[in-house]
């Protein structure tokens, strides 16, 4: 089986001999084709002494590769030229950070390990890890200083920490090269927020806006929302206003407000300018309030209706509302021109009868409320006091203006 693989550190210096058994020259770097395979290496890049040219062997060139060199079965070999379309494993990603999509984390390439398959009537080379432990760190300090089988026999006392190539995933800064090397973001929109959120803390400025860039909006704006302040503001001012804006209007209205009070004002107008519809005018009336009051705490996406609707003109406007499902667990009543009178939890509505009006469902008409201008730390006594999961804010004539959720206050007191 150990004669099965080989590994990138073995691979170059490899020699490399024509039909008659002369040297060539010896492997200094290799490519995969993304687009045409994923994992097959397609070009082999060879050199000789000094002044020599780099010369391309392309993988159906080679009948058989070992320990003991590449034999090629075709010698019409070309001068190497430099390809968009190849991921060079030395130059692109030999010491060079990825993430790990499984383990969630950001790994640095120690070494490569290769499989060497059977293709009709020549062998290739199909990538099957990315090595990122002691053993691979081991290879590389000693290769070229003892034969390699020797090396191989060495390294079994290490234990081997790999990760299997289809859980890589490659940060390429250049769109247009995300492209060609069919670079898919797909594994990191799946992760949870928290997780990407941590993986991009721990990449350079260039890689984290490379990663905003490529994903969704949908998926940028959650990690987003799990990021540091100072963190969100490098990114946001990293990006496009366009981009930028597309992320914003994904995220919830008050925690955009926030991102956006942590740029400069330049950046902030930019961003602003680009953003559209309601997400636009839900951040814009957010932004009027100061920060540290219940007005820049609080959220306008909220589900209220007047005194006179009845159980299934509520159950309506969770149907209408069905983003907003899995977090509201209190509807706010209130009277025809949208004085808040009444917080029922969504429980006590889903088990009454669809024509029972929610009048008759409010138990405590006197409701725990907070003025717009309210600052954070009264907002913050009343939710401890209470032991609250929503707080209704309201203006100064009592009509509704948002709602500050325990979600709020957490991002509150983790700034503080």
């Amino acid at each position: 089986m150990a004669e099965q693989i080989l590994f990138l550190t073995e691979l170059l210096g490899l020699k490399i001999y024509d039909l008659k058994r002369r040297v060539l020259g010896r492997v200094r770097d290799a490519a995969l084709s993304p687009v045409v395979h994923p994992l097959r290496v397609d070009r082999y890049i060879i050199g000789g002494g000094s002044g020599y040219s780099w010369i391309a062997v392309r993988q159906d060139q080679i009948a058989s590769i070992s320990l003991d060199g590449i034999f090629l079965k075709d010698e019409q070999l070309t001068p190497f030229h430099s390809d968009e379309y190849h991921l060079r494993l030395v130059r692109d990603l030999l010491d060079q950070q990825i993430i790990d999509s499984q383990g969630r984390k950001v790994v640095r390439v120690n070494d490569v390990t290769f499989d060497i398959v059977r293709e009709g009537d020549h062998d290739a080379l199909h990538v099957l890890e990315v090595d990122i432990g002691l053993r691979s760190i081991f290879r590389r300090l000693v290769q070229g200083t003892m034969p390699r089988r020797a090396i191989r026999a060495l390294q079994r006392r290490i234990p081997p920490n790999s990760i299997r190539w289809d859980l890589c995933n490659i940060v390429e800064p250049d769109p247009q090269r995300r492209l060609r090397l069919n670079i898919s973001m797909a594994p990191l929109e799946k992760m949870h927020p928290a997780d990407l959120a941590d993986i991009v803390e721990d990449l350079s400025p260039e890689d984290r806006e490379a990663i905003f860039e490529a994903i969704d909006p949908e998926s940028a704006a959650e990690a987003l929302s799990e990021m540091e302040p100072e963190v969100q503001a490098q990114i946001l001012e990293s990006l496009e206003a366009e981009v930028a804006a597309d992320i914003l209007e994904e995220m919830d209205p008050d925690e955009a407000a926030d991102a956006l009070n942590e740029l400069h004002e330049e950046t902030s107008d930019e961003i602003l300018e680009e953003m559209e519809g309601e997400p636009k005018a839900d951040v814009e009336e957010l932004l009027e309030y100061d920060e540290d009051t219940a007005g820049g705490m609080m959220n306008t996406e909220y589900v209220a209706l007047h005194e006179l609707a009845t159980v299934a003109d509520a159950l309506d406007a969770l149907r209408q509302n069905q983003d907003l499902v899995d977090v509201v667990t209190t509807l706010f009543v209130t009277d025809l021109d949208g004085r808040l009178k009444a917080a029922l939890p969504v429980a006590r509505v889903f088990l009454a009868r669809p024509a029972t009006p929610l009048a008759e469902l409010i138990v405590d008409a006197e409701v725990i409320k907070a003025k717009a201008g309210a600052k954070s730390r009264k907002v913050l006594e009343l939710f401890d006091r209470y032991n609250i999961l929503t707080l209704p804010v309201v203006d100064d004539e009592g009509r509704m203006a948002g709602v500050v959720t325990a979600d709020d206050v957490i991002s509150v007191l983790r700034r503080k």
